[in-house]
């Protein structure tokens, strides 16, 4: 199996707290964050992704 190449997101400035996401070669999406990038992973489809990046966009997630 070969290794994820991770990306860092472009919104990131410096420091620990940023996002990396990778694609596998099955069409998911991996995401984890870079201050512990061998720690937890989530594996989603590309579609819910989608999804949860435009309800963010639009404000539709609040606490």
């Amino acid at each position: 199996m070969p290794t994820p190449f991770w990306q860092k997101s472009s919104y990131c400035g410096e420091g620990d707290a940023c996002i990396h996401i990778c694609a596998s070669p099955t069409g998911t999406i991996g995401l984890t964050e870079s201050g512990d990038p061998r720690g937890a992973t989530i594996r989603t489809a590309p579609i819910a992704l989608a999804a949860l990046l435009r309800a963010l966009k639009k404000g539709a997630l609040h606490d």
